[in-house]
């Protein structure tokens, strides 16, 4: 399960899925909510309707990976990304419980 987590995970940062409105429904779940790097609160719509508005050329490096079983159908994921101007640190969470994993939270800090 953390090798398929971790490639959902990636494949949230990748180009091509942060484009496409439909892959990005099927990896979010309804509930979904984020809070960015910058503070501000995000649900699923909004945040999908900000990702296709706002392409990103290439997806960052991503190291540091943890998973963390928080209950039977929740896992933690924590990991550092850096995109060539920033590091941040992130934390999602997963819902398992389903046929597929589907994200339900996610937050992003900047590392000074």
């Amino acid at each position: 399960m953390r090798s398929l987590i971790q490639q959902l995970e990636l494949e949230l940062m990748s180009p091509p899925v942060r484009a496409d409105a439909s892959r990005l429904r099927a990896l979010l779940h309804p509930d979904f909510v984020e809070i960015g790097r910058s503070g501000r609160r995000w649900t699923r719509d909004p945040i999908i309707e900000s990702l296709l508005a706002h392409p990103r050329g290439r997806g960052p490096v991503v190291d540091e990976w943890d998973f963390t079983s928080v209950t039977e159908g929740l896992i933690l994921v924590t990991y550092r990304t850096d995109d060539g101007d920033r590091v941040s640190r992130h934390s999602s969470l997963w819902d398992t419980a389903g046929p597929t994993p589907v994200m339900r939270f996610h937050q992003g800090t900047v590392v000074p």
